[in-house]
């Protein structure tokens, strides 16, 4: 009786709720993708209610990533709107309506159990099956866990996905992970961990502290018609338990069906392939051969080149590991080289003969410097100026000979180039602060000369994507494992004087910076690299590669020399990333074309979204997408979803993580994408 007490109940609210909003009657607590008849129209669009906690920000940044539209309710602010019937849905053209998706609060009840809004919110829920993520919260009954058997310091603590999740939203993962302790003075992680009760299913455990059986970290509690996912511990956007479990999240949240498209990623550029790179040298502190490394007479010491028997281990290596190089070559410097060693190079015969085997691109035919022209008789150098006081730069001419040469002498050999990708010595002929502020205005025009369309920037100065006349930028990491350094020892010894204080014999550098922090101590330049630079790039460079982020990531050819200091990092990172995740969510390794095409597709999918060009809803098994014609749209949907052509249907998207998507258009001759569910 009691039961059937509580259902009555609920039927009633919801009945009100809706003649409130004007709308027909539902059946409750019906799925979007039921299919009967008088189905709601549920927009394909999140609601975020945001208190300024990071669980909640970490999850909107997921949001914003994916591509995934959403609308937030800041809570610190005067001016927000109500949460009511009106503005969680409406009518249109005589179907009633749900304008979010989705719900992500802070927590269970944000507005106060029992208060207006968080009953309209909850009624909400209910009448069309609206998906709530709670972002963080405490173990307790009103979200189907007892009590908390611990709550602490999760630092270091080893997780595991479950049956259910495995099978379910998080089968993307291969079932464990670690949460990081990355600081043993510092707290990183906090939560709670509890048995479930009736009504709640665990997505992810871990162990209680002492022995005693396991506690749940994220699981669903589904109660009174509604479906609440539960997170009990708190997280941040950058932290690599968030990261593994943020698609999940998502993918609840919507129920797999959503704009916006999600893949991890990895690629590496190795510069100055075919050219030699100078050594650091460890009495002056300084690289010789730059203008601020005085002393030390004529001897500029053994520069780092490849060998014929690294560039054969090269191969090697990418067959044994299934991963692919960008090698990024300067002819002209090999040439060089070649002429001045006897005429002979067999490091540039092997790969030659390897060619088919890498993906190549133009970094110039002899590595000049392509910005302002340098006045190194000061440090730092400046810019030469002309006579009437303006910047001296590199000709067009000029850098357009550097462009062509490189690709000619490639085409000669049959190498596998893209002319469309450049990446230019240094990232020359872009701005480089503070000497030169703006572009070589020579550069765009010398791209356009040569077909340029895609030109690599730094990320660590320049993050986003922008013009170069008609040429756009594609961002890359650079790697913590110095161009100058061909054995461990080199790599510790100059990582200790850049991240060593003064006071301990260091550069000083790493003070009063906030991007960086100082050693405690210097590293022991036997074992420094292995123990302590390789575990920290590779943490660094997964973090990149699981935060949807196609960015590449570049080296030199002198970290395939000597002690080969590149493939430890690679090494670690490839494991790590197999360990954590399952088969069908595989590395994308693209090359640096296809990396700025998806820069750029995403960056215009944000601005149509933002200008409101584009409108996405499901009605039972069917999605609707319109947008400007033309306009590429990211989708992901589940296993067996067809997109309808005109006379036929056809299976949509790739497969990726256990869904389908891709990049979407609509057509000339129809007016809609239209997606049918399985």
């Amino acid at each position: 009786m009691a039961q059937r007490a509580r259902m009555w109940r609920n039927a009633k609210n919801a009945a009100a709720f809706m003649a409130a909003a004007g709308l027909t009657a539902l059946s409750l607590g019906a799925a979007p993708g039921a299919a009967a008849a008088g189905e709601p129209r549920i927009d394909l669009r999140v609601l975020v209610v945001d208190n300024g906690d990071t669980p909640v920000q970490a999850i909107t940044a997921q949001l914003k990533s994916t591509g995934i539209p959403y609308t937030v309710v800041d809570l610190n602010s005067a001016s927000r709107p109500t949460i009511t019937a009106a503005f969680l849905a409406d009518t249109v053209n005589g179907t009633p309506r749900a304008r979010f998706q989705g719900v992500v609060l802070p927590n269970e009840a944000p507005f106060g159990a029992g208060s207006a809004e968080q009953t309209a919110l909850e009624t909400y829920e209910k009448t069309y099956g609206i998906p709530q993520v709670d972002a963080y919260t405490w173990a307790h009954p009103e979200v189907g866990l007892e009590y908390a058997n611990y709550s602490g310091s999760l630092d270091g603590q080893q997780a595991s996905v479950t049956t259910a999740g495995r099978s379910g939203w998080f089968g993307y993962l291969d079932g464990g992970f670690t949460f990081e302790d990355n600081s043993p003075t510092i707290g990183e992680s906090y939560g709670y961990l509890a048995a479930p009760r009736a009504g709640y299913t665990s997505y992810v455990d871990a162990p209680l502290p002492g022995g005693g059986g396991t506690g749940s970290l994220v699981g669903e509690y589904a109660h009174d018609g509604r479906r609440e996912l539960v997170v009990t511990f708190a997280y941040n956007e950058y932290q690599q338990q968030f990261r593994l479990l943020a698609r999940g999240i998502v993918e609840w949240l919507t129920q797999g069906v959503h704009l916006g498209q999600a893949r991890n990623y990895f690629a590496v550029h190795v510069d100055d392939v075919f050219a030699p790179d100078a050594r650091w040298d460890a009495a002056r502190n300084c690289t010789p051969g730059d203008i601020d490394c005085v002393g030390g007479g004529d001897d500029d010491g053994t520069p780092i080149r490849m060998t014929a028997a690294d560039a054969a281990y090269a191969a090697q290596w990418q067959q044994e590991h299934g991963f692919t190089m960008d090698m990024v070559y300067n002819a002209g410097a090999g040439e060089e080289w070649k002429t001045e060693n006897g005429g002979t190079d067999a490091m540039a015969d092997r790969l030659l003969a390897d060619k088919a085997k890498y993906r190549w691109i133009n970094h110039t035919y002899t590595h000049p410097f392509l910005g302002c022209v340098q006045d190194t008789s000061t440090v730092p150098w400046s810019c030469a100026k002309n006579a009437d006081g303006s910047t001296q730069y590199m000709s067009r001419a000029d850098i357009s000979a550097q462009i062509r040469d490189n690709n000619d002498w490639a085409a000669a050999k049959g190498l596998p180039i893209d002319r469309t990708e450049l990446v230019t010595g240094e990232h020359s002929g872009l701005r480089t602060l503070p000497q030169q502020p703006d572009d070589n205005p020579n550069l765009a025009r010398a791209l356009s000369d040569n077909g340029v369309k895609w030109i690599a920037s730094d990320n660590s100065r320049e993050p986003a994507q922008r013009a170069v006349g008609n040429a756009l930028t594609v961002p890359r990491y650079p790697m913590n494992v110095y161009y100058n350094t061909g054995t461990k020892a080199e790599m510790a010894d100059e990582y200790n004087w850049i991240y060593t204080a003064k006071a301990n014999g260091g550069s000083g550098v790493c003070e009063g910076n906030a991007s960086s922090t100082c050693l405690s101590q210097p590293l022991d330049t036997a074992t420094g690299y292995d123990d302590y630079i390789v575990p920290q790039e590779a943490r660094t460079d997964l973090g990149h590669a699981i935060s949807n982020d196609p960015r590449p990531h570049y080296a030199h050819q002198s970290n395939l020399a000597e002690d080969r200091l590149l493939y430890p990092v690679m090494d670690k990172v490839l494991a790590d990333y197999k360990a954590l995740f399952a088969d069908n969510t595989p590395l994308e390794n693209l090359r640096q074309s296809a990396i700025g095409t998806e820069l750029q597709r995403r960056a215009a999918w944000q601005a149509a979204v933002a200008a409101n060009k584009v409108t996405a809803y499901r009605i039972g098994n069917t999605v609707t997408i319109t947008a400007p014609n033309g306009t590429q749209i990211p989708v992901t949907v589940p296993e067996g979803t067809k997109k309808q052509q005109l006379l036929v249907t056809t299976a949509f998207g790739t497969p990726y993580a256990g869904r389908r998507s891709d990049w979407t258009v609509v057509s000339g001759l129809q007016s809609a994408v239209t997606l049918k569910l399985p």
